[in-house]
């Protein structure tokens, strides 16, 4: 018997059969199809997170530096008395042009911003409907803040060398804090108050975000100042700041120097400082969504595994249901070798088409499950259609071998006597 001859009489015998044929296959389906959809869901998963870490910038480098060491001041207010370490960090990184492309503080400044009628003391945000307008973050920024941050302008110009040397009050927004404040209108050229002060606006940040991400995100509703602008608007020390390394590469040999630079800057007996980057914790989590997505697979993989011994179930049954067609094939000369192939061929195809439907149900479920998780259209990838198709085959012969085996090893007399 040929292969051909041998997948005919497999289709024949599957057709003939199509209600059990279809039960037997349906512990196929579903593993095939949890499996596909667990596994695209992570990766729709996974793309989404890395979208975040890229609208916040990559092969960013947190610096910190703190002190613990507090003042009275002359109103008798408890004040932190921390030096203002970034002129030497600022002029350490201009040294490591090597490795960093940028750096910037990342100090947040505590005003109430109005604009006309509008005032950021009057905005609320309501968490449970996402619905609302919160209050924009202002931060204290030297001229690199933009590259640190993964940030274009859209309109105007960016903050500038300087604008912090000559103490110029002026900023730069966010999308969603011009439109906030300005709604359609062009917002450079016009000023907003801050605790009182006039400071021009500059520029408009383009949105990190879009679509239904841009409408819940509060990454893009921020107000940018030169440092300088501590002078007036007041603020505790600068304590935090971010470095850009020039790449990826380049992280760690940056994040190890910085902290051997600070180790040696900052007394420790007045306070401290930590250095880590968040390419550490993309890695960290990208880490932990692997081993989610095999525990959530390997739990998946079990109903494979009952679909696999329903289909060596069927095949034993089927044995013996066929066993005086076996002892004819077998009196009138065929191989054990032709009789256990067409038994593998049977069960395979079972375990073929069982995985064709669980691919197509799969590439559904990931459709469905990326539209109500992430708003996004996800498709498992091709390395996983093919694998799914490879493994549904190779379940049908891993366990189509004992029935097929059981089949070739019936003796002929024995066979024909079988009613």
């Amino acid at each position: 018997m040929n292969i051909r001859q041998a997948v005919k009489m497999a289709w024949k015998s599957i057709v003939g059969k199509k209600g059990r044929s279809m039960l037997t296959m349906l512990g196929v389906i579903i593993g095939i199809a949890a499996v596909m959809t667990i596994v695209a869901t992570m990766n729709g998963l996974s793309v989404k997170t890395m979208e975040q870490y890229s609208a916040m910038g990559s092969n960013k480098i947190n610096v910190q530096i703190y002190s613990w060491v507090y003042v009275e001041d002359a109103n008798g207010n408890m004040v932190n008395a921390g030096k203002d370490y970034f002129p030497d960090l600022y002029d350490y990184c201009k040294s490591l042009s090597e490795y960093v492309v940028g750096v910037t503080p990342e100090a947040y400044c505590s005003a109430t911003v109005v604009y006309g009628t509008k005032n950021s003391d009057n905005f609320q945000w309501d968490y449970e409907t996402q619905t609302g307008q919160r209050s924009p973050d202002i931060y204290y920024a030297s001229d690199q803040y933009s590259v640190c941050n993964n940030l274009t302008v859209m309109k105007g110009r960016d903050l500038s060398e300087l604008d912090i040397q000559r103490y110029n009050q002026v900023c730069v927004l966010g999308s969603r804090a011009a439109e906030a404040f300005f709604g359609t209108a062009d917002p450079v050229g016009k000023a907003l108050q801050l605790n009182g002060q006039s400071f021009d606006v500059v520029g408009v940040y383009a949105p990190r975000l879009t679509g239904a991400d841009a409408q819940t995100s509060f990454i893009d509703n921020i107000i940018v100042l030169p440092y300088t602008a501590r002078r007036v608007l007041g603020g505790e020390p600068m304590e935090r700041f971010i470095v850009k390394a020039r790449d990826s590469a380049s992280v760690q040999e940056a994040t190890m120097r910085l902290q051997s630079f600070l180790n040696g800057l900052v007394d420790q007996n007045t306070g401290g400082s930590w250095v880590d980057s968040d390419n550490q914790w993309q890695q960290y989590q990208n880490e932990q969504m692997a081993m989610i997505s095999l525990v959530l697979g390997g739990i998946a993989a079990i109903s494979l595994l009952v679909g696999g011994i329903g289909i060596m179930n069927i095949m034993l049954v089927t044995v013996t249901e066929r066993t005086r067609e076996i002892g004819i094939r077998r009196a009138i000369g065929a191989q054990r070798s032709s009789i256990v192939t067409q038994f593998l061929i049977e069960a395979a195809m079972l375990c073929g088409i069982g995985g064709i439907v669980g691919i197509l149900l799969g590439t559904l479920g990931s459709r469905v499950a990326g539209q109500l998780l992430f708003q996004m259209t996800i498709y498992p990838a091709a390395w996983i259609t093919l694998s799914a198709f490879s493994l549904s085959v190779a379940l049908g012969v891993v366990f189509g071998i004992y029935p097929a085996a059981k089949a070739a090893k019936l003796q002929p007399v024995e066979a024909l006597r079988a009613e």
